[in-house]
């Protein structure tokens, strides 16, 4: 097929493109940071919301592949100065548009999040509910099949946010762990891989069209079982030699310690991931799995 990946050269984006340059022809719309050529893509540099720009989009595009949607209007900007050149528009979403606060693990059918929060999490989020209203009603008056994903939090090779890798570093060059005495938050993680499987099986299929999926593993974690994981896929050497520092929240926020997953229990929003298993067929990676992978790609970034 013949894609167009609207961003593409930064993680999520990145591991789609090296799971799809195989088997589809790609072409990249972006700023130009991180080269992709190494993969055989074409490349367009330039600002998405630039119109010059998207008129070097002259192909045919089996579908549009929209990794960098962030603010009402990009969708709609996308597919209008791209008149029937798109077969299809997969959007990524995030599950943190569903409405906040009902304490069940959320379906594709459960209400988005209409409330305005405060700061650039909350902005964000509100881009995000605008664009899946967004891309319904544009796709809607174009006959246009569209497809959602909403992935919970990604991890894996290439993430460079300070996320696990975070956790990663401190345990390869400082020989430390933080163990968070107060965090009583839950979340959920999706491995990378998948979530970029996930896209390539909806992919000119017809049971995706016009579909929101959850992407997310059945695991629910604590900070706690976190921890525990990154010293399993350290291995027993690495985390008998490791000092854990022992740090409520506040503390570890205030030393700038990264927090970066829900460490209170009125912070956890759980979601189901049956849809995308059932109409997909997606399989997840198991996180032991994913984390050893993980934790041993960015050894060798660390360590060389």
């Amino acid at each position: 097929m013949n894609l167009l990946v609207i961003g593409g050269s930064y993680f999520y984006g990145r591991v789609f493109v090296m799971e799809a340059a195989g088997d589809h022809q790609l072409t990249l719309l972006n700023r130009g940071t991180y080269s992709m050529k190494d993969f055989g893509v074409k490349e367009i540099k330039g600002d998405r919301h630039d119109k010059d720009v998207l008129a070097g989009c002259t192909e045919d595009y089996d579908a549009v592949i929209d990794f960098c949607a962030y603010e009402a209007g990009d969708v709609k900007t996308v597919i209008e100065n791209l008149q029937g050149k798109i077969g299809q528009y997969i959007l990524i979403s995030t599950v943190d548009v569903y409405e906040r606060g009902s304490g069940v693990a959320k379906t594709e059918e459960h209400p988005l999040e209409h409330r305005i929060f405060p700061g650039e999490a909350g902005a964000y989020i509100a881009g995000k509910t605008a664009l899946e209203e967004e891309i319904i009603q544009v796709c809607g008056s174009w006959k246009m099949p569209w497809t959602v994903f909403r992935p919970a939090i990604l991890y894996g090779p290439y993430n460079y946010a300070p996320r696990e890798s975070a956790y990663i570093q401190m345990m390869l060059l400082n020989k430390a762990l933080p163990v968070f005495t107060d965090a009583d938050g839950s979340f959920q993680f999706i491995y990378v891989k998948d979530a970029a499987q996930a896209i390539l099986r909806a992919l000119g299929n017809e049971k995706a069209y016009g579909q929101a999926y959850n992407l997310c593993q059945e695991e629910i974690l604590t900070y706690e079982t976190f921890f525990r994981m990154l010293k399993k896929a350290a291995g027993p050497e690495t985390a008998e030699n490791l000092q854990e520092i022992p740090i409520t929240v506040d503390s570890a926020m205030a030393q700038q310690v990264p927090v970066p997953f829900p460490a209170k229990a009125e912070e956890t929003e759980l979601c189901s991931n049956e849809k995308s298993k059932r109409e997909l067929r997606l399989k997840y990676t198991d996180f032991e799995e994913g984390m050893r992978r993980t934790y041993n790609a960015f050894r060798h970034v660390y360590l060389g």
